[in-house]
């Protein structure tokens, strides 16, 4: 019975979201068929990925944070649409949502860049480098998990985390790495500026396995830093940071402390990404994800999903305003999946609220109201719908419609005049 009012609550809001942006003119049926027109060139792109961030989870996030009525920064956008998520299976992980939408090709859970016969395939990165445009990835995962990975590098199993970080290095020479991950760049016993076992988490040491790269990327020209302080000293070139042993946060269950406590906030590293990779003439390439919308979800602790979200926000305000002066910028906000089953219900003491993690969480706050919502679940794991895109600038006017997610790999090569 929980389950089945929980899926109509969901089917609701999905239903209620769609409806509301075809009446703004923002979702199409044309965006299908009506893709023959070439827009003008996006010099510059930068790509956000809410990792695990479907409809619901926006809404929570809107809510507490600007109300009933507000907009978020990554609401605030002219066009919309939805994305199927479906890898090779009925359900996605990150990397192989993440290499349909870097690569255009649907493939096998696991895969980074490389199609479902196992094939490396070429990455809008790796396009946009050859097109002679500065790149970068910014997350507040492990710079090599499969949300950043699959844009520059191409491996069979996303867990070869050194292969990958290799991979960045010497193969695509991506200008610009932030994020955390520190532990795949040194080898077993021999940590960097992140001690093993720290007391927030024991189990995350190096581990390693193509030796010290961190090394390696000083010798190729790569300025390291592993602070905020050392990050803002930087004034262009090459640029590596890590910024945690593993993710630059801790994911734990509802009521177990906040523990979403980035050194470098995602706002500050976006904005940093931004500075250095502008000074090309020739533009260029950014892609940056927010992990806390996934890793909280799985642990169905809406708290921390909400706040996660709120910071992704914050890093879309600053690329909004750089568009907004470069009008040439295009500017996506989009997932890869929905993680958690997500949905949002109104404070009942009588509702059912669930086992163990699966508990209900709430109630929050709806921000210049009175009211408030408790937030659902459905499962710990990802979830087969929708999710929606956002986009603004320069050939935003291609994502309007339902689309693959394939599409917004073969919509970026249309705006850069390459066939694919």
């Amino acid at each position: 019975m929980k389950r089945s009012k929980r899926s109509m609550v969901q089917a609701a809001l999905c239903v209620g979201t769609v409806v509301s942006l075809m009446f703004t003119g923002m979702v199409s049926a044309k965006g299908n068929t009506g893709n023959s027109h070439t827009s003008t060139k996006a010099k510059n792109v930068i790509l956000f990925v809410g990792d695990g961030m479907g409809i619901a989870q926006r809404d929570a996030i809107r809510l507490n944070t600007v109300g009933v009525n507000g907009k978020l920064q990554m609401d605030d956008m002219p066009y919309a649409a939805l994305l199927r998520t479906h890898s090779t299976a009925p359900i996605t992980d990150s990397a192989a949502a993440g290499t349909a939408i870097a690569s255009g090709v649907k493939t096998y859970n696991g895969a980074v860049g490389m199609d479902a016969n196992k094939k490396a395939v070429k990455t809008v990165l790796e396009i946009a480098r050859d097109m002679g445009k500065s790149t970068g990835l910014v997350t507040t995962s492990q710079i090599t998990d499969a949300t950043p990975a699959v844009f520059a590098s191409h491996v069979e199993n996303r867990s070869a985390q050194s292969d990958i970080a290799k991979q960045y290095l010497e193969n695509t020479k991506v200008d610009v790495l932030l994020g955390g991950g520190e532990d795949f760049w040194y080898p077993a016993g021999k940590p960097g500026a992140y001690p093993d076992h720290p007391a927030e988490d024991t189990t995350e040491e190096s581990k390693g396995t193509q030796g010290n790269l961190v090394e390696k990327a000083k010798k190729l020209g790569y300025q390291y830093v592993t602070n905020n302080t050392e990050l803002q000293k930087i004034k262009g070139g090459k640029i590596l940071g890590l910024f945690a042993n593993e993710e630059m946060f801790q994911q734990k269950p509802e009521g177990e402390g906040d523990l979403y406590n980035p050194v470098v906030s995602l706002q500050d590293m976006t904005k940093k990404a931004i500075d250095t990779l502008s000074s090309n003439k020739k533009g260029f390439f950014l892609m940056v994800e927010e992990e806390g919308t996934d890793e909280m979800a799985h642990q169905n602790n809406a708290k921390l999903t909400i706040k996660s979200g709120q910071e992704l926000d914050k890093a879309v305000g600053v690329a909004k305003a750089f568009a907004k002066k470069h009008p040439d910028t295009l500017v996506l906000v989009l997932a890869d999946h929905e993680t958690g089953g997500f949905t949002i219900e109104e404070v009942d003491d009588k509702d059912e609220s669930g086992d163990g993690i699966s508990k209900e969480d709430g109630p929050f706050s709806i921000a210049n109201s009175k009211d408030q919502f408790m937030v659902d679940w459905t499962t710990s794991g990802h979830t087969g719908v929708d999710i929606p895109l956002t986009a603004m600038g320069s050939g935003a006017e291609l994502f309007h419609g339902i689309y693959e997610n394939t599409y917004v790999h073969d919509a970026l090569l249309q705006l850069w005049g390459i066939k694919k």
